[in-house]
């Protein structure tokens, strides 16, 4: 077995392990990275999704919950983790997340300096208007014309050339995902990258201490370990090394669900020419519902569109007029993980009141596009069928139970949270598992609940915090 030493082990390259990489090469710690996924150069990124979702995602993007419904879930798997095929979208916290994580797990967290480090490091820019697509600028005069609030996401990116092929690996080399921007610095700075190698055992000496990580031929000595293998792999990872014993691991997971819709206009609206996620509509963002834009090549479509025989084939033909949007839902369920021979169980029931939300959200995107010139909505609901003539009342009038929707979703995280109280947090404050000195999480697992926006760079500002308490203890 191969022996390495180090001041300390990171396992993940995604948002978290990428940027805890960085930040402690650059401090002068002995740093080496672990990642079970491969190094994907910028020119093997072909933009196919048939190729790509096989070399890019775990279980070539078909990891699912159990539950009702069942919900898609992709998840990346290579080095920068999903941040290399992720929209790209960046908010920061919402201040009513950070309040209620002040007042329900005494986490007093000012992450304002860690954004702005963030934000320079990735480039995050507001996408411009000419490269928004056609899609966006429909929703965006629907809503202008309902008086909706709105406007273009902010996004990491350099040179952006509105491909629209960001699920997939940016072939343009634009998106500044982790692995793009942190990991290079992480390796300038003197720091060791393995990858291919799955970590399985996570060392520990006298008195609990940890003493280093090990797994496919490979063991790396180290007195400090930073776990980012994301919220489905870290607790799992946890669990199988009886570490974390908290009642709280692997419980507390949160998801945001998500649907689109689509709606056919007479115009041609080619919803793959540009940013696929380039506007967002947030007028129902205090209900925890936002309309984020989704979009991507035709075969992507076809395999999302949730209809099937003459009525898909319909659709299809007519695919340079359909235009799609996204539903997102700041979820009230809570799901689990755990193990089961080796791989995460993901159990996730969506409440009733979500499904309620998705059907306000779905009705509120109908009347926009309507208000834009949509001739028909199709909606992702079992038993609705097609929107016409500027009505919504079908959709409206439907009960809607979460077994009728159609669903995926992008953002698992919560499941080894951390909490001033250890009743509720698998983490102390300062990400350290309890129980386990030098042993830390700086992944999703972490955040303490849904946020209601896309959490890259929540993750991200919470690992360079992460980073410098570990810098300033060695």
């Amino acid at each position: 077995m191969r022996t390495l030493r180090a001041d300390v082990a990171v396992v993940g390259t995604g948002a978290g392990g990428a940027v805890v990489a960085k930040e402690l090469a650059e401090a002068g710690l002995r740093v080496v990275v672990v990642e079970e996924g491969a190094w994907h150069p910028v020119e093997t990124l072909t933009a196919r999704p048939r190729d790509m979702l096989v070399e890019l995602y775990r279980d070539a993007g078909q990891t699912v919950t159990i539950g009702s419904p069942p919900i898609v879930l992709p998840l990346g798997r290579a080095v920068g983790g999903t941040t290399l095929v992720n929209s790209g979208t960046c908010f920061r916290t919402p201040g009513r997340v950070l309040a209620r994580w002040r007042a329900e797990d005494g986490l007093d967290l000012d992450l304002d300096l860690d954004f702005d480090r963030v934000e320079r490091e990735l480039n995050v820019v507001e996408v411009p208007p000419e490269l928004a697509g056609r899609n966006a600028e429909l929703v965006r005069r629907g809503a202008a014309a309902l008086g909706l609030s709105g406007g273009y996401l902010r996004r990491n990116v350099r040179g952006c050339v509105g491909s629209g092929v960001c699920a997939y690996g940016c072939p343009a080399g634009a998106k500044q995902h982790a692995g793009a921007t942190y990991v290079p610095k992480a390796l300038a700075a003197g720091a060791q990258l393995l990858t291919g190698v799955r970590i399985r055992r996570i060392r520990t000496g006298r008195g609990g201490a940890v003493t280093g990580i090990e797994g496919d031929g490979v063991r790396v000595d180290a007195p400090r370990v930073v776990l980012a293998a994301g919220a489905i792999h870290t607790p799992a990872l946890l669990a199988a090394n009886r570490l974390g014993r908290s009642p709280a691991l692997g419980r507390n997971l949160s998801i945001h669900p998500a649907t689109a819709a689509r709606a056919r206009f007479d115009e041609e609206v080619v919803l793959w020419d540009g940013v696929p996620q380039s506007y967002f509509v947030d007028a129902l963002a205090g209900d925890g519902i936002m309309l984020e834009g989704i979009a991507g090549p035709p075969d992507y479509l076809a395999m999302a569109t949730p209809r099937h025989g003459p009525e898909h084939r319909e659709l299809m033909l007519d695919a340079r007029r359909l235009a799609q949007f996204g539903v997102m839902v700041s979820d009230t369920a809570r799901g689990g993980v755990r193990s089961a021979r080796g791989r995460p169980l993901i159990r996730y029931d969506l409440a009733p009141a979500d499904a309620t939300r998705f059907q306000r959200g779905l009705e509120l995107l109908a009347r926009i596009w309507f208000a834009a010139g949509a001739r028909e909505v199709v909606v992702p609901v079992a038993g609705v069928p097609p929107l016409r003539d500027g009505g919504t009342g079908p959709l409206r009038a439907a009960r809607v139970r979460p077994r009728d929707l159609t669903l995926m979703a992008f953002h698992p995280l919560g499941t080894a949270r951390a909490s001033a109280d250890p009743a509720r947090g698998v983490l102390d404050p300062d990400l350290q598992v309890r129980g386990t000195s030098g042993l830390y999480v700086g992944d999703g697992a972490a955040v303490p609940s849904s946020l209601g926006v896309n959490p890259q760079i929540t993750i991200m500002a919470l690992a360079t915090r992460l980073a410098g308490h570990i810098a300033c203890r060695v």
